[in-house]
């Protein structure tokens, strides 16, 4: 399942490496194409997967409508600006298989062209949760684009959620139904545009003012109070 809005310059290269998947099983590719104006649902359409559109704005409600659509009784949460190796949905798959008692299965991402402090985040952040998961078999963080769960352990998303709502507020009602997984050994490969506008943005902004600050405010009301963080779009480096 695929959220897209104005991905064009990045869809493609999701799209491909999501069709180039070594798992033998069965598998289907959706993209929710929530109000995009650049092309995306019909750049979507020409790789042969199946476009949905959810023209409610927001991340959340685009991955409602996706994962209501799925067929199968494991949903992949994916990116559009992400890359996945050939063996992503297998590893994923024998997550499942080795514990019938998980209910999830996340993995951590690597940052693709990241300045030095981008990447020592992600080694920092996803370091932590590998340990917390290893050491008290608790994962304290999921990122939305490396994400796999149960249908029978998905109640929804928090639709009045912006960002962190299919990440904190997801992992939370997961947690409920049985064990969330971490594979620190299944990485996937996210674009790095929203690190271009430097640390200080990043940290005061995109993380503490529309992460953190946004999610328990528009948790706590009930309502959307703070919306999506304004979108980045940076051409990808050929």
């Amino acid at each position: 399942m695929v959220p897209a809005h104005n991905e064009a310059a990045y869809l493609s290269a999701c799209l491909r490496s999501l069709q180039a998947q070594d798992y033998q099983g069965g598998y289907e590719i959706i993209v929710v194409d929530n109000n995009s104006t650049d092309g995306t649902a019909d750049l979507a359409r020409s790789f042969g997967v199946q476009v949905l559109s959810e023209p409610r704005p927001g991340v959340c409600w685009a991955r409602q409508r996706g994962t209501c659509a799925a067929a199968g009784d494991i949903v992949v949460s994916t990116d559009a600006d992400t890359v996945y190796s050939p063996g992503w949905l297998s590893r994923i798959d024998r997550s499942f298989r080795a514990d019938p008692a998980v209910v999830a299965v996340a993995g951590p991402c690597e940052f693709t062209g990241a300045p030095w402090w981008g990447r020592m985040y992600a080694t920092g952040l996803f370091g932590t949760v590998r340990v917390a998961a290893t050491v008290f078999r608790r994962v304290p963080y999921v990122a939305a684009a490396n994400l796999a769960f149960a249908r029978a352990a998905f109640a929804g998303y928090d639709t009045s959620a912006t960002q962190g709502g299919d990440e904190i507020g997801l992992l939370k009602a997961l947690r409920r139904h049985g064990r969330v997984a971490f594979d620190g050994r299944n990485p996937v490969y996210t674009s790095a545009r929203r690190m271009h506008r430097g640390l200080a943005y990043n940290l005061l902004v995109t993380c503490l003012f529309y992460y953190l600050l946004g999610y328990s405010l528009n948790r706590i009301a009930g309502r959307t109070v703070i919306g999506m963080a304004p979108a980045i779009r940076v051409e990808p480096a050929q």
